[in-house]
């Protein structure tokens, strides 16, 4: 099968949210692991990932250094967070496959996503990206066009666009790479944010939630499972309450249902289940949120909240 995993943030730093380089590494070495495990059982694979923590670092060091340089913008964030993971994750996944004495290539692609210029996000940016600061850093960094947010008493935080995903440019690209058998690590962070110019592309300040790119990714490559890799076993209903349900199979419609009472929270398990709904909704066969070490029981339909469009479709 064609199956596409997103690599959750969770995948990419320490268990306690370190993002230093050491800890990254030992976290995607692990991450390697699981992909090759796939790799080795016949799966044409392609990868898409978070990048909150590394852009969060890089924002961290614009603001450090606006004194003496411009910050860039969020577009170069996004690219510059895709060629560093996506160079540690190809490395890593080829020492995966030469310990199985597996040969295939693995490559990384720089993608951009299309997003419309009219999009409302753009006129009010909701998204919080980087850490908390005091008021005196929020008005500083104001002067350099950004927009700050007072969140009480945790601080001041950045909040930045986040538009709808439309197309990724690179899809062609990336069909050619795993109809030829590469393993394609593409669409990290969501792609680079780009608005169309009549001519081209340029890029946009913004960030596009991975979820949602990975989704419209799979569904563009044909991917015969999408699988939201994530640090639970599966997605739950009325998460912290009493009435607190684990969700296994399921079909679309019925969590369609469940998702409109608003029980997951928009800034974590709401963006997965949407992803995984536009998936199948768009004639996906499988779309699956399970914990990263379950990947293969997830792709088989037996781990996490298992989605199809109609029951025991996964059998």
């Amino acid at each position: 099968m064609r199956v596409l995993v997103a690599l959750g943030g969770n995948a990419m730093t320490g268990p306690d949210g370190d993002a230093s380089p050491d800890s990254q590494r030992r976290a995607i070495a692990g991450a390697a692991v699981h992909l090759a495990d796939l790799v080795a059982a016949g799966h044409e694979v392609v990868v898409s990932h978070g990048n909150g923590p590394q852009v969060g670092n890089i924002m961290r060091k614009n603001e450090l250094a606006a004194s003496e340089l411009p910050p860039v913008s969020l577009d170069w964030c996004g690219a510059q967070t895709q060629g560093t993971l996506g160079f540690t994750l190809v490395n890593r996944i080829e020492k995966e496959l030469g310990a199985r004495g597996i040969e295939r290539g693995v490559v990384a692609l720089i993608t951009r996503t299309v997003v419309d210029p009219e999009d409302p996000a753009f006129e009010n940016p909701v998204k919080p990206v980087g850490s908390y600061q005091d008021a005196e850093h929020a008005r500083a960094m104001t002067a350099h066009g950004q927009v700050w947010k007072d969140f009480g008493a945790r601080g001041w935080r950045r909040v930045v666009a986040s538009p709808t995903p439309l197309r990724i440019l690179e899809t062609p690209t990336v069909e050619l790479l795993a109809d030829a058998g590469w393993v394609v690590v593409a669409a990290g962070g969501g792609g680079v944010p780009v608005v169309p110019d009549g001519t081209g592309y340029n890029g946009a300040s913004a960030v596009i939630d991975k979820d949602l790119s990975a989704a419209q990714l799979a569904i563009s490559v044909g991917a015969d499972r999408l699988i939201i890799a994530t640090d639970v076993s599966c997605a739950v209903a009325g998460f912290g309450t009493a009435s607190a349900r684990d969700i296994g199979p399921i079909t679309a419609a019925e969590l369609r249902g469940i998702s409109e009472s608003g029980t997951f929270a928009s800034g974590s398990m709401g963006p997965k289940v949407e992803a995984v709904l536009r998936f199948v909704e768009a004639g996906g066969p499988v779309g699956v949120i399970a914990a990263l070490d379950a990947l293969p029981e997830a792709v088989a339909g037996a781990a996490g909240t298992v989605v199809t469009a109609v029951a025991g479709a996964a059998d």
